[in-house]
C-alpha cells in the first residue's frame, strides 16, 4: 500500500485530500496550526499531522512514514516552507510534486498598485491616509507593525486560530483592530467590512481565485478605495491540479477524479439595467468565475476569471466543453449565463436549457444547472401603468413572426406586446389603422428601467411616426373589444363571393368538424374557391397554418381579398393545379378536398406519400365524384371511415309566406390514412 504526504495550507490542498479520500488512497496531511486541522473533514483514509517542522524534521517524518510521493500544496507565498520541503527530499527517491495555484487573474481596476514584497508595501503605506485593511495573514504582521504611524491605523483580517491571535497581540494589534474570520468572503461581505471600518486602502496578496482575490478587488472598486497587492514570482516547476492527480494515479495505481462538476446558472437580468436585478441574480453574477451573455448584458460586470459575449447554444456548449479541461475547473467553477427579461417568458433560456441538459445526459458535460428568473418587461410595464396582466393578451413580435395580431387585439381589452424596436411600433400602428382599430390607445414603454426611461400614450397614427431607436414594449388598450366566438361559423354573406362556387355555411361547419383539427395543424384546402374553408380554419388559431390551393385566377383573387378582409396572416395562397407544388409545401396534417379538377387519385396518392397517417375530408356534389368515393375507400388503406350525406334547406320569403328551398345535397367523406398497409 503506497501512501501520499500533502503539505497543505491552501484550498487546493484540501480539495486534493478530498479526491484522494474518494479514491480510497491513504494519505497524511501536514498543517502548521490547530486551526488548519479543524477545516479538514474526517475521512478514514486521512491522517492529520499538526505542527511546524524544520528541514530535518520534515526529512525524518517523510522517511519514517515511507511515503511514495510528497505534494507541496502550501501557499504560493510560503517560499521558506517550499524550500525546506525540497531540501528535505534531496538524495531520496520520493517523488516531489508542487501543486501550482493559478494567480494570473484579470483585473480592470486602475487603483491597484503592485509591490514585490511586504517591506516595500509597508513603506508605501506610510504615505496613505486613513484606515488600512490588512488581509495578507498574521505571519507578515511584524513587517507592517514596525512603523507606529501605520500600525495604529491597521485593521487585520486573520484566521480565528490561537496562533494568529497570539501574533496579533505580540505585534501590538488588539481589540477592535483584529477581525478573526474564516473565508470564503463574498463581495458584499468585503464591502461591508470596508464600510464599517472606514477603510481607505486594502492590502492583499495576489492569491488567485481560491484566495478570494477578485471578491476583494470588486468590493474595493465599488467604494473607490486603493488596493495595494503583493505580487510574487511565478512558479516554474509546478503542476496543475489535474497533472498532480495524473502523476499520483501512476504512483498509487488507482483512478483519481480530479474535477468537480461545473456549476451553471442561467439567469434572467430583466430589461438590462443593473437596478432591476433580483438579489439572487445579482449575487450569482458577483460570485461568477465565468460570465456569458450578449455583450450589452455583460459589459458592466467583471467575473473572477473571464467573460465572453456568447449567447447562442452553438457558441456556449463548445466553450463549456473546452473550459472543463482547464485548471480552474478542477477546483470547481461557476458559470453564469445571462438572458434578457425573465428566463421563462419569451426567452432563449428554455431552448438552451434543453440543449445543455442533453449534453449532460449524454455524458459530454459534467455540470449542475439551476435557473434564476428575472423581472420581465411586461411585469415592469404593468407596474408603471397600474394595469394588471393576468387578464390581458400577451404577445411578442420581438425577433419572431406573429400571426393575426389584429384579431388578437380586436378581441382583447388589453394586449401587452413585446417588440424589437421603433420599426415594430410603426408596424403595430399600421396594423391598427388597417384593421379599423383607431380607437385603441397604445402605451409605449421606452428603455424601461434605464435612466432615460419614458412612457408615451400614442394613437395608431402617432405609432407610425415613431423613429427614436431603443428598446420598446407596448400596452394596447381597446375600449371597443368584442367577445371572441368559441366556435367557427361565419355567415356566407361575410365572404366576398364573386362568381366562384363556395362551400355553404352548414356544410362548411360539418366538414371542419370532421377534420378533427388540433392547435398547430398544417392544412391543405384543395380547390379552395373563395377560401371560406381556409378562412374558418385559420381563424380558429394563429398556430394553424393553412395552404389555400387553387388553379383558377378569379378564385385566387377572391381568396386574397377574403384573407385581407379578415386580416389572417396564417394563410398562404398557392396558385397551382393539385397535386402540383405539394412537394414545395410543409407536410400536411390535414387536407380538405372541395374540388379535385379530375385529379382525385393523384391528389390522394401524393397526400398518402407525404403523410401516411393524415386526416382527409372530401366533399362530393356531382354524381361522378360520389361514384369515386366507393373506389377511394377500397383502393387506399384507411381507417376511421365516415360518410355523411347532408340535405340543407333554407327559408325563403315569398310574399307573406316563408318557403323552404333546398340546397344541393352534399356527401361528406372523412377518414385517416392507415400507416403500414
Amino acid at each position: 500500500m503506497k501512501k501520499i504526504l500533502i503539505f497543505a495550507g491552501t484550498t487546493e490542498g484540501r480539495k486534493l485530500s478530498e479526491c484522494l479520500g474518494k479514491a480510497e488512497i491513504f494519505h497524511t496531511i501536514c498543517v502548521a496550526t490547530e486551526y488548519g486541522e479543524i477545516v479538514f473533514h474526517e475521512n478514514p483514509y486521512v491522517e492529520i499531522h499538526q505542527g511546524r517542522m524544520d528541514q530535518e524534521e520534515m526529512r525524518t517524518f517523510i522517511l519514517d512514514g515511507k511515503y511514495a510521493a510528497v505534494v507541496d500544496a502550501t501557499h504560493p507565498y510560503a517560499t521558506i516552507v517550499t524550500n525546506n520541503i525540497k531540501a528535505a527530499l534531496k538524495e531520496t527517491d520520493v517523488l516531489y510534486l508542487r501543486l501550482e495555484r493559478n494567480t494570473d487573474l484579470s483585473c480592470d481596476y486602475d487603483k491597484v498598485v503592485t509591490f514585490e514584497d511586504n517591506e516595500s508595501c509597508a513603506s508605501a503605506l506610510e504615505q496613505v491616509e486613513g484606515n488600512i485593511l490588512l488581509t495578507t495573514g498574521s505571519k507578515e504582521l511584524a513587517t507592517y507593525c514596525s512603523k507606529e504611524s501605520v500600525k495604529k491605523r491597521l485593521y487585520v483580517r486573520v484566521l480565528p486560530g490561537m496562533e494568529s491571535l497570539i501574533l496579533c497581540e505580540k505585534n501590538g494589534i488588539c481589540g477592535k483592530q483584529i477581525l478573526a474570520l474564516q473565508g470564503p468572503f463574498s463581495v458584499e461581505m468585503n464591502e461591508a467590512i470596508l464600510k464599517q471600518y472606514q477603510i481607505n486602502c486594502l492590502v492583499t496578496k495576489r492569491s488567485g481565485k481560491n484566495g478570494g482575490y477578485q471578491e476583494k478587488i470588486e468590493a474595493a472598486k465599488r467604494l473607490g478605495i486603493s488596493v495595494y497587492e503583493i505580487g510574487h514570482e511565478k512558479q516554474t516547476d509546478g503542476f496543475s491540479f489535474a497533472e498532480v492527480c495524473q502523476k499520483l494515479e501512476s504512483v498509487c495505481e488507482k483512478k483519481i477524479s480530479a474535477s468537480k462538476p461545473l456549476e451553471i446558472v442561467l439567469a434572467g437580468v430583466g430589461m438590462g439595467s443593473k437596478d432591476i436585478l433580483t438579489s439572487e441574480v445579482k449575487q450569482a453574477i458577483e460570485s461568477a468565475d465565468i460570465l456569458l451573455g450578449a455583450e450589452r448584458m455583460i459589459a458592466d460586470y467583471q467575473p473572477k476569471l473571464e467573460k465572453k459575449p456568447y449567447y447562442m447554444a452553438s457558441q456556449i456548449l463548445p466553450y463549456l466543453k473546452e473550459i472543463q479541461q482547464r485548471e480552474f475547473f478542477e477546483a470547481g467553477c461557476k458559470v453564469v449565463v445571462l438572458f434578457s427579461g425573465d428566463t421563462g417568458f419569451y426567452s432563449g433560456c428554455s431552448s438552451f436549457y434543453k440543449a445543455l441538459q442533453k449534453e449532460i445526459d449524454d455524458g459530454k458535460l459534467d455540470a449542475n444547472v439551476s435557473i434564476l428568473p428575472g423581472i420581465s418587461s411586461v411585469s415592469y410595464l404593468s407596474a408603471c401603468t397600474g394595469e394588471s396582466y393576468q387578464d390581458a393578451q400577451i404577445c411578442s413580435m420581438h425577433g419572431k413572426e406573429i400571426h393575426n395580431l389584429a384579431q388578437k387585439i380586436r378581441h382583447s381589452k388589453k394586449t401587452f406586446l413585446l417588440m424589437s424596436g421603433a420599426s415594430d411600433v410603426n408596424r403595430l400602428g399600421q396594423i391598427l389603422i388597417d384593421a379599423k382599430l383607431k380607437n385603441c390607445t397604445v402605451i409605449v414603454g421606452y428603455q424601461l428601467s434605464y435612466p432615460n426611461q419614458k412612457l408615451m400614450k400614442l394613437t395608431p397614427e402617432e405609432c407610425c411616426k415613431l423613429q427614436k431607436k431603443g428598446l420598446y414594449i407596448c400596452l394596447i388598450l381597446n375600449p371597443d373589444a368584442i367577445e371572441k366566438r368559441l366556435t367557427h361559423g361565419k355567415a356566407d354573406d361575410a365572404f366576398i363571393r364573386g362568381n366562384v362556387p363556395m362551400t355553404k355555411e352548414e356544410v362548411r361547419e360539418v366538414s371542419i368538424c370532421k377534420l378533427k383539427l388540433y392547435d398547430g395543424a398544417v392544412v391543405y384546402d384543395i380547390g379552395s374557391g373563395t377560401g371560406s374553408i381556409a378562412i374558418e380554419i385559420a381563424s380558429l388559431s394563429e398556430k394553424n397554418q393553412v395552404y389555400a390551393i387553387e388553379q383558377k385566377e378569379e378564385a385566387i383573387a377572391l381568396i386574397k381579398e377574403n384573407k385581407d378582409k379578415f386580416m389572417l396572416e396564417n394563410i398562404e395562397i398557392v396558385n397551382a393545379k393539385a397535386p402540383e407544388k405539394f412537394s414545395d409545401l410543409p407536410i400536411p396534417s390535414h387536407a380538405f378536398i372541395g374540388g379535385s379538377g379530375g385529379n382525385m387519385n393523384a391528389i390522394l396518392s401524393k397526400l398518402q406519400e407525404m403523410n401516411p397517417t393524415m386526416r382527409v375530408v372530401i366533399n362530393a356534389i356531382s354524381l361522378e365524384t360520389i361514384c369515386q368515393l366507393k373506389e377511394i375507400l377500397s383502393r387506399y388503406p384507411i381507417e376511421k371511415e365516415d360518410i355523411v350525406q347532408m340535405n340543407v334547406s333554407r327559408s325563403k320569403k315569398i310574399g307573406a309566406y316563408h318557403l323552404m328551398q333546398a340546397e344541393n345535397p352534399v356527401w361528406i367523406c372523412s377518414f385517416n390514412f392507415r400507416e403500414g398497409s
